[in-house]
């Protein structure tokens, strides 16, 4: 006989839901110290049990937090890129929508979400049980970037656009620590600077 448990029904599935999708929203927030037990079943509206019952510990609420945060990341990067027509893009076209898909476009909430991004990146190195989800994530990332410049009428070198990825990012965690021109100024110069070596027109 099948036994059915609370957590595969319907209620049970919107149950573990609200929180995961809590669990993210504190995670984005306030950082890996801000999932709690507590904290998220408040988040979620329902009772602090229910965060034990769904997940077997409060690494599993985290991992499965940091894998829906990824998700969310990734379908807003697909999303971008099928908005993109396809035509012949110079070096400063490209990087301005490169800047738009790796930093954000939002000037009012790109320093908060850029903070959580790369403090989730740090947390995942330093926890093995989330470096496979956030490899996803920074490949989905690149993939993203692949597409892109093929859209804009550049040559494809996956390893080169990987190293340019690496450099946004390097230079938007300069930038967030600096006092210079923020993290969009300062990822767009990059940008400029690199895409016709790593990126040259097919």
């Amino acid at each position: 006989m099948l036994t059915v448990t609370a957590a595969v029904t319907p209620k049970g599935e919107r149950r573990r839901y609200a929180l995961v999708s809590a669990a993210a929203d504190l995670l984005c927030e306030g950082g890996f110290d801000a999932v709690r037990h507590r904290a998220v079943a408040r988040r979620a509206g329902l009772p602090l049990a229910s965060t034990t019952y769904y997940f077997s510990s409060l690494d599993d609420l985290i991992a499965n937090a940091v894998e829906y945060v990824g998700m969310l990341e990734t379908r807003d990067l697909q999303d971008r890129v099928a908005d993109l027509s396809r035509r012949r893009r110079g070096a400063e076209a490209t990087a301005d929508i490169l800047v738009d898909l790796l930093v954000g476009d939002s000037p009012e909430r790109v320093t908060e979400q850029l903070i959580s991004r790369y403090e989730r990146l740090i947390a995942c190195a330093r926890q093995p049980n989330l470096r496979d989800i956030q490899r996803r994530i920074l490949k989905h990332r690149t993939d993203a970037v692949i597409a892109v410049v093929e859209r804009c009428g550049r040559s494809v070198h996956p390893e080169l656009l990987s190293a340019l990825v690496c450099a946004v990012d390097g230079a938007v965690v300069a930038a967030l620590v600096g006092d210079g021109d923020g993290p969009r100024a300062t990822a767009r110069a990059t940008l400029v600077d690199v895409v016709d070596v790593l990126a040259p027109y097919t």
